[in-house]
């Protein structure tokens, strides 16, 4: 059957799949990924199924936050090459189907940016007001910080800078200064930023906590409250006014807005948001109220719940239909079991026993649902979490803010290609670590062996896009099979009609599907287009049927 790519946007027939570039390949030998190993990749990602590349940043940055502290929105970092090179693998990926998004930082810039050094230089700078500067706030023990805010990290959100004798907010590190987006010369001024990338033919961008942009006009103090929340909160506070805010929309639009007149008849660019909440992780109620149904909002947005939940079927089934369920009727949601902040899920949900039958319920799962999947670079392959000791660390804020956890560097290690030295990754040494268990695990292998993980991955994305049904119908869950710890559902679309059903177990567990069909893909059921129906499940079995 033919791939059903016409009547839809590139960025709903997915998978779109980020790339941590400093980990994917890298091709000069300095242990660092590049924009020309990405490049020489696309092949790779093409039969793979892949529709667009999410790159984490690659700007210029003194990396305090790894990238995510940027001097420069206009250009790239040496390391990962340059804009010639980045024009090439627009156009190189774009022949291939596959669509380019890049990761814009508008909370905050880095502290060594031109606007931050001009607006820190004077009160009277013209620059001043593109950032939050605000004086101490009068106390019995003198003058102390203007508000309560505290930083995402930890500590206080407000610096004090000595020449000018006031405080600057940053809700990051003192190194990620706030911009003032109440100001119109700084929407301006952003706006600029992503139309530089727009007119080299990006055609996408994932905001990073799109959420915190606006706050308090009055600065008030947020309030308290004592309830401990996954993942630990290092201030106990509800953050009701330094994120966000009413006016935050607002912002959200005007770059829909400039989204649009890039868009063309085939709505072919995308906005897809971090949402971060307020309290813990579950917030998919917030996360959806910044997906426009319309042309207002985002076209997506991350919720984090699959994250952060188990690996039982009640728990699936609860966060996915709480997912579904505070959408609008039209809005288009997507999926994520992974990214460059957390434990990767092949560690964090396929641990112990029958890890690998764990990593294709996954596939399974993140492939079928309704919406765009989202793949973390190496999760074809089930990459792991890597283990590495405290001197090789690089992450600066694992470094500062988590002395006894293996923060963010154990996601990021290197793409293993091969079971070679440094797993093809690279012929210098590794910025960070390989994991120790690339000669097992790695493309090379995997590509060789039509039962692995990769080709099981390839099937599903396969299946997704060739399914009318898979790729934009309609989903609605069995109730029936939660209690033995199996996920069921169909998807319907215009007569036509698939069936998922997931053992999210161990152990041989009654079939909820009634009736028998054409099977599809299988994890124990071959061969595949057979006509059959079994009352019972093999133990982490994965089943599509027509």
């Amino acid at each position: 059957m033919a791939i059903q790519y016409a009547e839809l946007p590139w960025w709903k027939t997915g998978p779109i799949y980020q790339i941590y570039p400093r980990s994917f390949l890298d091709t000069n030998s300095d242990g660092v990924g590049d924009l020309e190993g990405i490049r020489r990749k696309l092949d790779y990602l093409q039969d793979l199924g892949v529709r667009g590349i999410w790159l984490s940043p690659i700007y210029p940055s003194p990396l305090y936050d790894f990238g995510y502290d940027i001097t420069n929105y206009h250009d790239i970092d040496p390391v990962f090459g340059s804009l010639e090179t980045f024009k090439l693998l627009v156009r190189e990926a774009e022949a291939r189907g596959i669509s380019l998004i890049m990761d814009m930082v508008l909370n905050h810039t880095s502290h060594l940016h031109p606007w931050f050094i001009e607006s820190r230089s004077s009160r009277d700078n013209p620059k001043r007001d593109w950032y939050i500067w605000k004086d101490g706030r009068r106390g019995p023990f003198g003058k102390g910080y203007p508000n309560n805010w505290m930083a995402a990290f930890g500590g206080h959100a407000w610096t004090w800078d000595k020449p000018t004798e006031q405080y600057y907010l940053h809700l990051f590190t003192e190194e990620q200064p706030d911009l003032n987006w109440r100001n119109p010369e700084v929407q301006e001024a952003m706006l600029a930023e992503m139309q530089f990338w727009l007119d080299l033919g990006v055609k996408g961008f994932r905001l990073d906590v799109i959420n915190y942009l606006v706050k308090d006009a009055q600065f008030r103090n947020n309030p308290y409250h004592f309830r401990m929340t996954y993942p630990r909160r290092h201030d106990l506070q509800h953050h009701q006014f330094d994120r966000n805010q009413p006016e935050t929309y607002e912002i959200v639009h005007r770059i829909r807005s400039l989204m649009d007149r890039y868009a063309g008849a085939s709505e072919d660019t995308m906005l897809v948001g971090e949402v971060y909440p307020d309290e813990g992780v579950h917030a998919p109620d917030l996360a959806a109220t910044y997906i426009g149904i319309g042309k207002d909002l985002l076209h997506l947005a991350f919720d984090f719940s699959t994250i952060y939940t188990s690996l039982t079927a009640a728990d699936l089934h609860s966060v996915l239909q709480t997912w579904y369920g505070v959408l609008l009727p039209g809005a288009w949601p997507c999926h994520v079991l992974s990214n460059h902040d957390q434990s990767r899920a092949a560690s964090r949900l396929c641990a112990g026993a029958d890890n690998e039958a764990k990593k294709r319920v996954l596939a399974a799962l993140l492939l079928t649902q309704r919406g765009t999947p989202f793949l973390y670079y190496g999760e074809e392959i089930g990459m792991e979490d890597g283990v590495i000791a405290r001197k090789d660390l690089q992450d600066p804020l694992g470094k500062k803010y988590y002395p006894f956890h293996p923060g963010r560097d154990r996601s990021r290690t290197p793409m293993q290609w091969t079971g070679d030295s440094a797993a093809g990754f690279t012929e210098g040494k590794p910025w960070l670590p390989i994991n120790r268990d690339f000669r097992k695990r790695n493309v090379e292998a995997q590509q060789r062996d039509p039962s692995s993980l990769l080709h099981w991955y390839r099937d599903l994305i396969t299946l997704r896009q060739e399914e009318p049904a898979l790729l934009d119908g309609s989903i609605e869950f069995f109730e029936t099979g939660l209690q033995e710890n199996v996920l069921a559902y169909v998807r319907r679309k215009a007569g036509s009609e698939v069936q998922v059903v997931l053992n999210v177990s161990g152990q041989t567990r009654p079939n909820p599907i009634r009736r028998g069909g054409t099977v599809l893909l299988s994890t124990h059921r071959k061969p595949q287009g057979t006509i059959e129906h079994d009352t019972r499940l093999a133990p982490w079995e994965c089943t599509v049927y027509k």
